[in-house]
């Protein structure tokens, strides 16, 4: 059985991260969710939020599971037998930002990156953007499932506090 770890901090979970495990799911027999914390970066949702939220977004995709890891990416691919990560490209700035990543990863552990690249109608969703934009009041509903949508104004609202404490 192949598996393959698509790693991420999904903060939050978007329409184009669904894009990219549902096509790697394609290519695998299983595919492993990874939702990171990083302590040193500053998040808008809870980790055990994130998860919750890619367990819903992919629920009807089959030989998904999601997991949440805070260790190096080579130990969680180690801990799977996983063959390869994947990782969504949107355009070549995400190559330049991953590559160094997939060869240090090939370096400490053998494995490969395989890179997907993202549906071009999802190209100009991120992310920083979708928090970027319900900040301001706009409208996500169309770049996140409904559930994020709603965890993300919730954060967002004075009393909401995200895990940074805003």
């Amino acid at each position: 059985m192949s598996t393959a770890v698509c790693p991420g901090s999904f903060d939050p979970i978007t329409l184009g991260h669904v894009d990219v495990v549902r096509r790697a799911r394609s290519m695998f027999d299983e595919v492993v969710v990874a939702v990171a914390h990083n302590a040193s970066k500053r998040s808008l949702l809870p980790p055990e939020e994130r998860v919750r939220l890619a367990e819903d977004a992919l629920a009807g995709v089959d030989g998904v599971r999601v997991v949440a890891t805070d260790g190096l990416l080579v130990d969680l691919v180690r801990d799977v037998a996983a063959c390869a990560v994947v990782k969504g490209l949107r355009s070549g700035a995400d190559l330049d930002a991953e590559l160094a990543m997939a060869l240090m990863n090939r370096h400490l552990s053998g494995v490969e990156t395989v890179f997907v690249v993202g549906d071009p109608g999802r190209a100009h969703i991120a992310s920083s953007l979708v928090k970027d934009v319900a900040r301001h009041g706009g409208p996500i509903e169309d770049m996140v499932t409904p559930a994020v949508a709603v965890a993300v104004r919730r954060a967002l609202a004075p009393d909401g506090g995200g895990e940074d404490g805003r």
